[in-house]
């Protein structure tokens, strides 16, 4: 298996095959494409073992969150690809109007892709599709603490795809060392802030450009002006997914203590609709996914008060979904990213306490804002930073694949997600054609010596910025030019018949 390569090796065998040609073609993109679908469509259940191994998924979590998700990634890389590769033409300006501009979408070269524990396959496969559509070799690193999935990663990738290109990497924090001593033409990583510290360091000694994917404490807003069944069951949903270990899981509120007393009310309802009145005996919670977050997470346990939750059984990883009042700004549970699901309340007076508490803090990858009020919901948008923002959902904004999705500042950097995955790992490749002749060659002699006045206003005229071209006046000057044809043949008709 390739885990037991040096990196040098793996590297060296995808960079020969990259300079081969052998990814350029868009046919071959398409059958390795096919491939990794037809992976998903032959192995769910397996998979869907897996991540209940590793994190106790529901059928249904997997199903929808993990395989469905990728496998429509995949069929829309299927249905545009044709598109994407082809060369973009950019508007042009006066001074390039006989010339020709093109923009080639060109692969990196040999690219990494570190995947994540808490969605293993979707984290990991999905960028791993957008680099193989645009036409790199890639290695894969799945995280070594989903065990389970890591180890069925392994074992499928080399069946469906072409080992010459397609490599496995796996292993823990000295393995992934030794592996970011390379260089590499493209760095894709997903995973925590700490960690992604690392990978753009090393990174940066061989300027290779990266998409870090990383996580924070993405805030809710709430107001009083929202349906709180509506929005608790979205925010709810939204937070114990995985069991809170989501990197754009809502991670606290900000509101009102009145909106706080309704917002517990109606949460304990809630929950107990979704999992029984024992959590722990539900098919549809997960568990923490190792016994040092499940450490970590207890510990916030002791912040605030517990309004809902605060059980846990350590033997099983286990903690209940969680909800915490008289929470203090300064307590650990706001300090650090909660990746649990363990929910903070922190109050506040107004919209304006909100944009402020935010805005303190480093940038979040998400922020969720639950109002009626669009002039309260402008102000927040406008007034904050944040990788991306659903208003009055949660986590809903990262299944619409025209949207980018990514973090700013500690929460990361790049985005991907349908064709922006596929860009991630494009260089955007610009040409200009230029015109040779006997106008072309005058419209550009200004620039050559001797130099006079002359030259420069001309010059500065040909360069001077100005919009984009629009050819959309030749229709008109066309349908012009044909009335004043048929008028001028009309009246020299009426001219003849008179002589």
């Amino acid at each position: 298996m390739s885990e037991t390569k040096h990196p040098k090796e793996i590297i060296s065998l995808l960079r020969n095959s990259f300079d081969s040609g052998k990814t350029k073609p868009v046919e071959y993109r398409i059958q390795q494409i096919k491939n990794l679908r037809r992976l998903y469509v032959e192995n769910q259940e397996k998979m869907i073992q897996a991540l209940a191994s590793d994190l106790h998924k529901s059928r249904q979590e997997s199903i929808v969150m993990e395989l469905q998700f990728n496998m429509y990634d995949l069929d829309n890389i299927l249905a545009n690809i044709i598109e994407w590769v082809k060369p973009e033409t950019p508007q042009k300006t006066i001074v390039n109007l006989l010339d020709k501009l093109s923009i080639y979408n060109d692969p990196y070269g040999v690219v990494l892709v570190i995947g994540a524990w808490n969605y293993p396959f979707q984290l990991l496969l999905s960028p791993v599709a957008g680099a193989i559509a645009a036409g790199n070799c890639v290695i894969l690193k799945p995280s070594e603490l989903a065990v389970a999935c890591s180890k069925l990663i392994a074992e499928l990738i080399p069946k469906y795809l072409d080992p010459d290109c397609y490599q496995i990497y796996t292993g823990g924090p000295k393995e992934t060392t030794l592996l970011l001593k390379e260089k590499f033409d493209y760095i894709f990583f997903t995973g925590s802030p700490s960690v992604g510290k690392i990978i753009h360091k090393a990174a940066a000694e061989n300027l290779t450009p990266v998409t870090l994917e990383l996580g924070g404490k993405s805030p809710v807003y709430i107001d009083n002006s929202v349906d709180l069944e509506i929005a608790v069951k979205r925010i709810l949903w939204g937070k114990f997914t995985n069991a809170g270990q989501t990197c754009v899981a809502p991670d606290y509120i900000l509101c009102s203590k009145e909106v706080e007393r309704k917002f517990v009310e109606v949460s304990d309802k809630v929950l107990k609709q979704w999992y029984g009145d024992d959590p722990s005996k539900s098919p549809d919670f997960g568990r923490i996914i190792t016994d040092a977050h499940f450490q970590r997470i207890t510990k916030f346990l002791s912040n605030g008060t517990v309004a809902i939750g605060g059980k846990t059984i350590s033997s099983e990883r286990y903690i209940s979904p969680t909800i915490l009042i008289d929470v203090n700004p300064s307590d650990l549970v706001m300090l650090d990213e909660i990746f649990g699901p363990v929910l903070p309340i922190v109050n506040i007076n107004n919209l304006y306490d909100a944009i402020n508490f935010i805005n303190k803090r480093d940038k979040p990858l998400a922020m969720y804002v639950f109002s009626r009020r669009k002039k309260d919901i402008n102000l927040l948008i406008q007034n904050t930073s944040c990788g991306g923002i659903a208003v009055n959902d949660t986590i809903m904004h990262l299944t619409v694949d025209t949207l980018p999705f990514g973090g700013v500042g500690n929460s990361g950097m790049g985005n991907y997600h349908g064709k922006y995955t596929f860009d991630t790992f494009t260089h955007k490749k610009s040409c200009l054609y230029k015109d040779m002749g006997y106008i072309g060659e005058k419209l550009g002699e200004s620039r050559y010596p001797p130099f006079n006045d002359t030259k420069i206003a001309f010059l500065n005229f040909l360069l001077k910025g100005r919009g984009h071209l629009s050819f959309n006046f030749v229709r008109y000057f066309f349908a012009f030019g044909l009335g004043a044809i048929a008028m001028y043949l009309y009246n020299n008709q009426i001219l003849i018949k008179k002589s």
